[in-house]
């Protein structure tokens, strides 16, 4: 058995022994048993399934994290996660939100870079010598 535990910066979502977690990185998804070597990992947004001591199987959608397995703990660190037995509406929680908000945050930081950008023009036009 493994400990999973699933922390957002609100809460610690899951904390329960496990016998099985799947996850995907940005290399395609990845399996880890209690007796692989320890790992970590980049996650990217999307669905993380762990079984449980009785055999269930649960899900949980995760965005961007980071998973770290140490010995039999196993901590997945992400900004937000949705927990629920439903795979599909699941999916759907990381297909509307998760990846809608990465395009939001891309916009909100072009249009920073694009603020940034102006300033230092402008910063750059007031120190040319005046002919």
């Amino acid at each position: 058995m493994m400990r999973l535990k699933v922390l957002t910066p609100l809460e610690a979502l899951v904390d329960e022994p496990v016998a099985k977690i799947n996850a995907e990185g940005p290399d395609g998804q990845f399996c880890l048993l209690p007796r692989h070597r320890d790992w970590i990992a980049a996650l990217v947004p999307g669905i993380v399934g762990f079984v449980a001591s009785d055999g269930s199987e649960t899900f949980v959608a995760v965005d961007r994290g980071v998973l770290a397995k140490r010995g039999d703990e196993v901590l997945i660190s992400v900004r937000r996660a949705v927990r629920g037995d439903d795979l599909a509406t699941l999916r759907d929680v990381v297909e509307t939100s998760f990846r809608h908000y990465d395009d939001r945050e891309k916009a909100a930081r072009s249009a920073i870079a694009r603020l940034e950008a102006g300033v230092i023009r402008r910063f750059l036009e007031l120190q040319e010598p005046r002919r």
